[in-house]
């Protein structure tokens, strides 16, 4: 193992809040003299299917931890997940069903092993200890917070204020989390900027229950493709880790520069001493930050996918950008429809351009359509099945649809 100096360097990259460097000095100190790794737990609720660049953030900082020879924890919260995390939130969160909660448990298990080594990967689900507690231990859990104490909360102060409802179970959401750090003796526990409440909610916890407080370290959240707002799916500003190639590639490829070193820093394997050796030579003239661009999407598009797509999708880039041609590899597909017509959006979800019809409307009106070259604009546009059409989706997402 690294010395602590080293590992404190690596683990500090790009964290906002350190509750405590000290103590983090102290557990690794001890780490190295006994030979036993911390256990170190980050959590996430399988609200939706996809994961997103925003969520890698804290999968790349669990996978330092793996580098540096600890014990990772990859908490899956099937039990939190149906009540709802109200952070950051003005109205209280519809509850998943069980049934939304398994599925998407069970797309999260796939997509994190696209960071994460999953020989040096524990995954966990929080139902198998608070599935478990009794009322009388729910109900002791609860006298420990009051709500004063739960109205520091920005958002439930927010929420109190302007007379919007705040429901009781959603008090219970940090305790419940906080559980979790005593149930798995975690020594560090991972969380985003907004989530600070939540997991130091964990070191008060196990406090009171005589075990050692955990580490908190919190990492940014990562700002979208517009650079402004944090990355969400809601926003239309993400970049989904299970997207195509070609997808990822362009999608990158349109960052601003400063948002690209954002990136690098928080997402990419080179070390910060590389990344300052990039930001040199742009400085110097002696790169352009489009080539800058390129690695950094070569190097996202070969960690979801492998290197061979990463070089296709930065030569389809150069075809469709550059030169303005069409890509080589337009994927095709071959559609059975019975009626005369076809309405657009069915026909962008049936050639899997977009996930629903109501995605299929929203990039219609977003004015990222296109069919044989011409701009959809009215969402209720329909074309006949006949022959063969080239679609386009956005300025990166082509698919070349038959009919039969």
């Amino acid at each position: 193992m690294k010395s602590v100096e080293e590992q404190i360097a690596l683990i500090e990259r790009g964290a906002v809040d350190f509750h405590s460097r000290e103590d983090l000095v102290k557990k690794l100190t001890r780490s190295l003299e006994t030979g036993k790794p911390l256990i170190v737990k980050a959590g996430f609720d399988p609200t939706a299917p996809d994961l997103h660049l925003g969520h890698t953030v804290l999968l790349q900082k669990l996978r330092h931890f793996q580098l540096l020879g600890h014990e990772v924890n990859f908490l899956i919260g099937d039990f939190t997940g149906l009540i709802g995390d109200p952070t950051g939130k003005s109205d209280t969160r519809p509850p998943l069903t069980p049934e939304d909660v398994k599925r998407n448990a069970e797309t999260y298990k796939e997509q994190v092993f696209k960071i994460l080594d999953p020989q040096k990967t524990k995954v966990v689900f929080n139902s198998t200890w608070l599935g478990q507690l009794s009322s009388y231990e729910m109900i002791r859990l609860a006298s420990e917070l009051t709500v004063a104490r739960m109205l520091e909360r920005d958002d439930f102060k927010k929420r109190f204020e302007s007379n919007r409802p705040i429901s009781i179970h959603e008090f219970l959401y940090p305790l419940i989390q906080g559980y979790d750090s005593v149930a798995m003796k975690a020594d560090v526990e991972l969380g985003g900027t907004d989530q600070l409440f939540n997991v130091l909610m964990g070191r008060d916890l196990q406090r009171s229950r005589g075990q050692e407080p955990q580490v908190v370290l919190t990492m940014p959240l990562l700002e979208g493709l517009d650079g402004v707002n944090k990355m969400s799916k809601s926003l239309g500003n993400y970049i989904g880790i299970s997207e195509p190639p070609d997808s990822i590639f362009g999608k990158i490829m349109s960052i601003s520069d400063d948002l690209m070193f954002r990136y690098y820093e928080l997402l990419s394997d080179l070390s910060l001493e590389e990344i300052q050796a990039l930001k040199t030579k742009i400085a110097r003239g002696e790169l352009h930050p489009k080539a800058v661009k390129v690695q950094l999407a070569k190097e996202m598009v070969t960690r979801f996918h492998d290197r061979e797509a990463a070089e296709n999708a930065e030569r389809n880039f150069e075809q469709v950008f550059a030169r303005h041609e069409l890509p080589e590899d337009i994927e095709e597909v071959r559609l059975a429809v019975a009626e005369a017509e076809i309405w657009v959006p069915k026909l962008l979800l049936d050639a899997g351009l977009v996930k629903s019809t109501s995605d299929g409307r929203r990039m219609i009106q977003q004015h990222a359509v296109t069919i044989e070259g011409e701009k959809i604009s009215d969402i209720n546009a329909v074309v006949p099945t006949k022959g063969e059409i080239l679609l386009k989706v956005g300025k990166r997402r082509f698919c070349r649809v038959s009919f039969s």
